[in-house]
């Protein structure tokens, strides 16, 4: 949508007030789910604080949003307003402002809280029992100090908000709970530093559940199934955050603070338990969406590489090896060191499971840039380090090296050897590819090395060679029945017929119905003795 009004911080607080007061919970989610859908399309303004949209799939809605008047908001749906329809319209205009869309998704647990705190004492009142140390008072002071104080002091206030929670079990409803409290005390902020108060409230929330007080050291063990749902809600919420990027260029005054919260999470990543890696992927992402944007040469990179020499010294056996390992190999890979880069991966691969998201970034990150060579170099690299892979992984890594051939056709000889390289483990990757790229030949080779039976074979596999190349099903056939009949069973004789009837089809769209003729009735006489294969033979048609 092209606004010619841009929200201003107290518009912004009002519309978040009003969100919360009008709307439900679950209808907010509920248009959550609509605005990740991309189910808003058409938007445009209409008049002042207006907006006029086009909500929905098969059945398009037609939605008229006040956001100066949210009540006057109206929707063509049953509903017709205080629907999640105007919540994803709402959710697109706060995008398209450069605001926090989490900001609305909150905004109903962040009036509940508000609510909880409206006992605070004002200054000279008595302290109200809130649970809050140093009194209301105090922690509103700091709250509107947020500009001015540092991050540190964020994390302190951070502490103080959520401590009518602490008696919570930490679950996914507990860590939302706990960032709508943050949010309630939030004053209102320029767009970079919002993103960045933001960013360090899930931070804060994330290192609370995963790294608990009593977990001294990385080798700490696995969280519990609702610590790990709340942690990857958080670290979900944190991807949104930094895909956003950081208005540096309009707000250089953030950089310090941006560089001291790389600063904050490299010691934490550093100190994660090696069972995950939530941590880690937050400083992964800070170095890829807001910091590497905004540097010209390589001198943050090598003060990086002398921090994390420096950390391992510093940690000892306290150190989150993996962390520290794919920390290195991220920053060489950034100052275009490649070498350096895959040396770290593959020395990590040797000790620990490399996790297969961090792998296909590197992916991503060069075909984004549209680098086919280097991609090439990086699948060469990364295949062999895909051990115990999915078969999603599997498409994505074969997806990837589609790109590469289809923009540099000179590394698809690079494809098929690294794939014949990493075999038994590439079979599928490399049988699929064959069929792909029309290679029939290879592709029955290696099913007749295999000994691999035909029946087993899903129809649609075999299609493409009935096809292109009939040719070279023939042998594969009738290898197969002959292997059938050596059973003598019934099953075998079944499987048999069925082949034949398909070698039949085969041998009459070659047009070579009369060689088909001979072999069918050499084949009858030499098992002449077989009744239970006459009988399947006669069931089949294939005799009289």
């Amino acid at each position: 949508m092209d606004t010619n009004h841009m929200i201003n911080d107290m518009e912004w607080q009002k519309l978040i007030a009003d969100v919360g007061e009008q709307f439900s919970d679950v209808t907010i989610k509920r248009g959550f789910q609509y605005y990740k859908q991309g189910f808003v399309r058409e938007t445009r303004p209409e008049g002042a604080g207006g907006i006029e949209a086009v909500v929905g799939g098969s059945e398009p809605l037609e939605v008229v949003v006040q956001t100066e008047a949210l009540s006057a908001s109206r929707c063509s749906c049953p509903e017709g307003s205080g629907c999640k329809h105007i919540i994803a319209v709402l959710l697109d205009y706060a995008s398209r402002q450069g605001r926090s869309v989490h900001a609305i998704v909150n905004a109903h647990a962040t009036l509940r809280l508000q609510k909880a705190y409206v006992a605070l004492p004002e200054e000279g009142e008595a302290p109200a029992r809130t649970g809050t140390r140093g009194g209301g008072a105090s922690l509103k002071e700091k709250a509107l100090r947020i500009p001015e104080i540092s991050i540190a002091e964020w994390h302190v206030l951070f502490k103080q908000c959520i401590t009518p929670l602490e008696f919570g079990s930490p679950n996914a409803g507990y860590a939302r709970n706990a960032i709508a409290a943050i949010e309630s005390m939030k004053p209102p902020l320029s767009p970079g530093m919002e993103q960045l108060y933001d960013l360090h409230a899930h931070l804060f929330m994330l290192i609370k559940l995963v790294k608990p007080a009593h977990s001294l050291l990385p080798a700490a063990g696995h969280l519990g199934y609702h610590v790990q749902v709340a942690a990857d809600d958080l670290l979900k919420a944190m991807r949104e955050i930094f895909e956003w990027g950081i208005p540096l260029a309009t707000e250089p005054e953030l950089w310090p603070r941006v560089t001291k919260t790389l600063t904050y999470l490299r010691r934490q990543m550093l100190t994660e338990a090696k069972s995950h890696q939530y941590l880690f992927e937050a400083y992964d992402r800070l170095w890829l969406k807001w910091l590497r944007p905004h540097l010209g040469d390589d001198r943050m990179y090598r003060e990086e590489l002398e921090m994390l020499k420096i950390a391992e010294e510093d940690l000892g056996d306290g150190l989150s090896r993996l962390s520290w390992m794919l920390a290195h190999s991220r920053v060489y890979f950034l100052m275009g060191e490649d070498r350096q880069a895959w040396t770290w991966l593959h020395d990590a691969s040797k000790a620990f499971i490399v996790p297969h998201g961090f792998l296909f970034s590197f992916l991503g990150e060069i075909a984004e840039a549209g680098e086919w060579t280097r991609l090439s170099d990086w699948l060469v690299v990364i295949g062999p380090l895909l051990s115990g892979h999915r078969k999603e992984q599997a498409s994505d890594y074969m997806r990837y090296w589609g790109m590469a051939v289809r923009h540099a056709p000179e590394s698809e000889e690079r494809m098929w050897q690294t794939l014949a390289g990493m075999l038994p483990q590439s079979k599928e990757m490399y049988e699929e590819a064959l069929l792909d790229y029309g290679k029939w030949q290879p592709w029955m080779d290696m099913q007749l090395s295999a000994g691999t039976e035909p029946l087993e074979l899903r129809v649609s596999v075999l299609q493409p060679l009935e096809k292109e190349a009939p040719e070279l099903l023939l042998p594969f056939y009738h290898q197969a029945v002959e292997r059938y009949i050596l059973l003598k069973n019934r099953s075998g004789y079944k499987d048999a017929v069925k082949l034949l009837k398909r070698l039949g089809k085969l041998y009459k769209k070659m047009k070579r119905e009369e060689r088909w003729e001979q072999f069918l009735d050499a084949f009858v006489d030499r098992h002449g003795r077989l009744r239970a294969l006459q009988e399947e033979l006669r069931k089949g048609n294939l005799i009289s």
